[in-house]
């Protein structure tokens, strides 16, 4: 989360004017994350999440992100919903941005996450991947291997700025996950990896807890249509790795213990999970480092270091099989 875009009372009350929440009581910009404009929005009748859209987010995709929350809160997933307006619509524009008013979820995420912690997060992922098998729409993954193709050329030119040789490296790693990742879901041949809907994006400020207890997914704005074992390797890049760089194996094993007592892994998808590691580090990499270089002014939030994901990638390469976390077979 984050802001780009600034909102005036004129245009929140004209943009309330369509709800049934009363008037604004306070509307104040939230500077974390990277994508989207966001602002915790208090009302006569509720606290909201006013979201306004940006950047890579397309306006064709957000009816996909907006009812796949509704579809999965019906479900039990504890997620948040997008508020309809008196007309039916979830989608509205406000400031020259397509917008959506969310439900507030109670909450905070782990600055400091614990096995506790990733247990939980790989039993809410199972929901998550279970309760959306009946999900009508589809989305392709932009930031599958397709898409990294552009954001490697876009970086290739400044990438050494960052650290000498990252620009050979990275179209190194590129060509060699290229040449071995799965087809797209659905066209992997007669016996495809189990695929479906994913989060994509699952951080932990991205998942919130009541203590130890998981209380919510937020951020559905890379959710898309892919394989289950990508999502949990992202989750593995995002949890399992010390500030100091050192892999955790005990988280990584509670991860894949929780996600395996509500929903057992395949053993194509046990065997997967090196390759799609070192992916899921690939893709964070070349999207910190494009933001690194492409700067917004003014935003009220700092890119994240991509070196972070570059050391974590280094990981993943050396890994021999599955049981580097924690999953025997």
């Amino acid at each position: 989360m984050a802001v780009y875009t600034e909102i005036d009372d004129d245009q929140l009350a004209a943009l309330l004017a369509r709800y049934d929440l009363g008037t604004a009581i306070s509307c104040k910009g939230i500077a974390e994350g990277v994508e989207n404009s966001n602002y915790l929005l208090v009302t006569e009748k509720d606290t909201y999440i006013l979201t306004l859209y940006e950047r890579r987010v397309k306006r064709d995709d957000l009816p996909y992100f907006l009812d796949l929350m509704n579809h999965l809160a019906a479900k039990g997933l504890a997620c948040p919903t997008a508020i309809h307006d008196r007309e039916g619509n979830t989608l509205n524009e406000v400031a020259g941005r397509p917008c959506a008013i969310i439900s507030f979820l109670k909450g905070v995420w782990p600055r400091k996450p614990n096995a506790r912690h990733c247990q939980e997060l790989g039993m809410a992922t199972a929901k998550l991947h279970l309760a959306g098998r009946d999900f009508p729409m589809q989305r392709v993954n932009a930031l599958s291997v397709d898409g990294w193709a552009k954001l490697v050329a876009d970086c290739q030119p400044n990438a050494d700025s960052v650290r000498p040789g990252l620009a050979q490296e990275i179209l190194r790693e590129f060509d060699g996950l290229k040449a071995g990742w799965p087809d797209a879901p659905g066209r992997a041949g007669d016996r495809p990896l189990p695929h479906g809907v994913i989060h994509a994006d699952l951080f932990p400020d991205n998942v919130f807890f009541l203590g130890e207890q998981f209380s919510g997914f937020i951020d559905f704005y890379f959710a898309c249509n892919d394989y289950f074992a990508y999502d949990l390797a992202i989750c593995l890049n995002a949890w399992c790795f010390e500030a100091d760089g050192a892999f955790n194996v005990t988280k990584a094993r509670a991860l894949l213990n929780g996600y395996e007592s509500v929903r057992r892994l395949t053993d194509g998808e046990v065997h997967s999970l090196p390759l799609f590691a070192r992916g899921a580090a690939l893709r964070f990499l070349l999207t910190r480092l494009y933001d690194w270089l492409n700067q917004v002014p003014g935003a009220l939030v700092k890119p994240k270091d991509p070196l972070e994901y570059w050391q974590k990638l280094k990981f993943h390469r050396q890994v021999l099989g599955a049981s580097a976390y924690g999953i025997e077979r």
